[in-house]
């Protein structure tokens, strides 16, 4: 077997030859786990509304501008025997500690009381940030008007226990509650 020589262009060939290799396999696992995350993702979502919202049997989806000119909200309207029965809210904070997007899903009853709140997607610091997914920082909310009840942390003067050592984390749920009652109160006020 003959040796090739090492030039300039067989070097760049072997390299582009490694690129596309790697690329089409990339591309491969791409295609292959794009439908199972979408799935997860959407089972997430899905359960997080059951979570927030009393037992429905059906389940109206719609789109909504909020109220401060940002990115859209999802409103999933739940319906018990033709029956509004509550609202779950897919809201969003980038005002975490970790730069990734907090979604959190807010259910609000008929009244606009909140029924209860989930941790849709976050990347916070373990252990500290990660706490909001806690029963004990998120049941504070439960049954709260947010009409009364200040969805501010208590060090910006609002009704909220942060999170000791995560008060950026708790300020960040805080202004996903807070858009998303504010978008829901705006199209609520338009339905009466």
């Amino acid at each position: 077997m003959a040796k090739v020589e090492s030039s300039f262009k067989n070097m760049v060939l072997t390299l582009f030859i490694i690129t596309l290799v790697a690329s089409m396999a990339l591309g491969g696992i791409y295609t292959l786990t794009k439908e199972p995350i979408e799935t997860a993702k959407k089972a997430a979502q899905e359960e997080a509304i059951r979570q927030v919202i009393p037992e429905f049997d059906a389940l109206k989806e719609s789109v909504v501008d909020p109220v401060d000119g940002s990115e859209p909200l999802v409103f999933n309207v739940g319906y018990k025997d033709g029956e509004k029965i509550g609202t779950a809210v897919l809201s969003y904070s980038n005002q975490g500690y970790d730069p990734t997007t907090i979604k959190v899903m807010v259910g609000f009853r008929p009244d606009g009381s909140i029924y209860n709140t989930a941790v849709v997607q976050q990347k916070e610091t373990p252990g500290l940030g990660t706490k909001m997914e806690l029963p004990s920082f998120r049941d504070q909310f439960k049954g709260k008007d947010p009409g009364k009840f200040d969805l501010r942390v208590a060090n910006d003067g609002g009704d909220v226990d942060a999170i000791t050592a995560a008060t950026i984390s708790s300020r960040a749920f805080c202004a996903a509650v807070r858009r998303a009652y504010q978008t829901y109160k705006n199209e609520w006020e338009d339905e009466k």
